[in-house]
């Protein structure tokens, strides 16, 4: 399980705050052979952030829309919250039937500027 506080720091060691880097799901899924281990099997842009009180959580959407989350947008606004609401959650919907997704890590892409959340399906 990953909270807010976890995607602050690692997005600060890994990509120094980078605004241009583009927010997206990277997916995981077990491997047949192995359960213990997991395979990349796509990624995808995420295109909404939306912060839930009541559910104390960070959910992050993919909608099919063009519009894109970057660090630029996301950190700043993450940065002033307090010390309780960075331990919300870090959630994904994916779609209808993968919603509600925990986030299990993080990585990048440097050349093509893209900071990945990975679930597992």
């Amino acid at each position: 399980m990953k909270y807010i506080i976890d995607l602050i720091e690692d997005v600060r060691e890994q990509i120094g705050n980078h605004k241009a880097y583009i927010v997206t799901a990277g997916l995981l899924k077990e491997d047949k052979n192995d359960a213990s281990k997991l395979i990349y099997v796509g990624e995808a842009p995420l295109n909404l952030a939306i912060l839930d009180d009541e559910k104390k959580q960070l959910l992050f959407k993919i909608d099919g829309s063009d519009k894109r989350v970057t660090i630029g947008e996301l950190i700043p606004s993450l940065l002033i919250l307090d010390m309780d609401t960075m331990m919300y959650e870090l959630k994904m919907d994916v779609n209808i039937q993968y919603s509600g997704m925990e986030i299990v890590g993080f990585g990048k892409n440097d050349e093509e500027k893209r900071y990945i959340l990975f679930i597992r399906i």
